[in-house]
């Protein structure tokens, strides 16, 4: 069972990564592409990140948009540091 991450954790570690958020027991981001083929062609490349660590984000897709929520179901749906490592993975893909 992974372990949650303390509010002060959550804070420090959120000033590494860029224009991440955190609320309501998950880090969360949103992107922007110049259209649809681009938003998919960025979930698929993510679901690669996603598999490799066996830890999956929560996605939100609308033509050229894509809303990205990360929590940790083994550790009652709070934010660990699992979904710090997948949320700089993503940064490095987009």
């Amino acid at each position: 069972m992974a372990n949650p991450l303390s509010r002060k954790e959550i804070t420090e570690k959120l000033a590494e990564l860029k224009a991440w958020s955190w609320g309501d027991d998950r880090l969360k981001k949103s992107f922007q592409f110049a259209n649809f083929r681009e938003a998919m062609s960025f979930i698929i490349k993510i679901s690669y990140e996603a598999e490799e660590r066996d830890h999956h984000p929560e996605v939100y897709s609308c033509y050229n948009q894509v809303a990205l929520s990360l929590s940790t179901h083994d550790a009652g749906g709070k934010v660990t540091a699992k979904d710090f490592d997948l949320a700089s993975a993503i940064d490095r893909v987009s």
